[in-house]
C-alpha cells in the first residue's frame, strides 16, 4: 500500500475516535482543551504503549548501542528532517535562513558522510526547526484546540494539519519502499525515545498531573516556535497592565 493510504486510513481513524470521544465530554470545556476526556483516554493509551513496548526498547537501545553509533542514527535522521526545515522556511519567507539550512544540508550529506557526521554545526550553521504547523502559525492560522493522537502523541488541530503535510515530503516515507521503510522509522523514533530517557524520567517526578504538564509544555514550546521565540503577551499580563495602581496610589516601600 502506498504512503499515502496508510496517513488517509490513520487521519480517518483519528476523526472516527475524536468525534467518539467529544460525544462523552461534559458541557464544561476548557477552551484550549475542550476534548480533555478524549485526550486523556488517547494519552493513557499512548503511555500503556510507551511504558510496555517503546521505553524499553530504548532502554535495550541505549545498553547495546555505542554513544557514537547513536549520535550518527541521530545527525542521520536531524539531516533528513532538514529538507522539511527548508521548505517551511521558504515559505515562511525565511530566505537568508533557508539558504543557511540548504547550506547546511548540502555539506552534512557530502562532507558528513550522508549526514552522519554533523559537520555544519561547529562550521557556524546552526540546526533549526520548522514545520508546517509552524508555517500556518506564522501565515495567522490559530493552533485550534489541542489534541493527543493515538502513537502521535500531543499536537493541536493545527499542529496536525501541518504533520499531514510535512509527511508528503518527507524522505522516509517517500524515499524507502516495503520493508526498509518500516525499519528506518522503527530506528528513527526508537532513538529518539533513548533521546528522551532522562526528560520524562523528570516529567514523572515533577509533575502531579502528567497529562496536563505534557500539555502546557507542549502548547508554551510550540508557541515560542511559531514567534521564534518572542510569542506575544498572554491576556493575564495584559490584565494586570490594565489594573495596575498608578504611581501615586503605589503603596510605598518597607523600610
Amino acid at each position: 500500500m502506498p504512503p499515502h493510504h496508510y496517513q488517509r486510513l490513520f487521519c480517518a481513524a483519528c476523526l472516527f475516535g475524536l468525534l467518539t470521544g467529544c460525544a462523552s465530554v461534559d458541557g464544561a470545556r476548557d477552551p484550549v482543551d475542550p476534548w480533555e476526556g478524549f485526550n486523556r483516554e488517547v494519552y493513557r493509551f499512548n503511555d500503556d504503549l510507551d511504558t510496555k513496548i517503546a521505553r524499553p526498547l530504548a532502554e535495550v537501545y541505549v545498553e547495546y548501542i555505542p554513544s557514537p553509533a547513536r549520535t550518527a542514527v541521530t545527525n542521520f535522521f536531524s539531516n533528513l528532517d532538514d529538507l522539511v526545515v527548508i521548505i517551511n522556511g521558504l515559505l515562511q519567507l525565511k530566505i537568508e535562513q533557508a539558504l543557511n539550512d540548504t547550506t547546511r544540508f548540502t555539506m552534512n550529506t557530502t562532507l558528513g558522510l550522508a549526514g552522519l557526521v554533523d559537520i555544519a554545526t561547529p562550521a557556524g550553521l546552526p540546526k533549526h526547526d520548522e514545520d508546517f504547523g509552524q508555517t500556518l502559525g506564522a501565515w495567522g492560522v490559530g493552533p485550534g484546540p489541542y489534541l493527543v493522537l493515538p502513537f502521535l502523541g500531543p499536537r493541536t488541530v493545527r499542529d496536525t494539519v501541518g504533520w499531514y503535510a510535512d509527511a508528503q515530503v518527507d524522505v522516509l516515507w517517500g524515499g524507502f519502499e516495503g520493508n526498509a521503510r518500516w525499519g528506518a522509522l522503527t530506528l528513527k523514533y526508537v532513538n529518539l525515545r533513548a533521546n528522551l530517557l532522562g526528560v520524562s524520567r523528570v516529567m514523572e517526578q515533577a509533575a502531579v498531573d502528567p497529562y496536563s504538564f505534557m500539555r502546557d509544555a507542549y502548547l508554551q514550546r510550540r508557541q515560542n516556535l511559531v514567534y521564534d521565540g518572542n510569542p506575544p503577551r498572554e491576556r493575564f499580563e495584559d490584565f494586570d497592565d490594565d489594573f495596575r495602581l498608578p504611581p501615586q496610589h503605589q503603596p510605598e516601600p518597607a523600610r
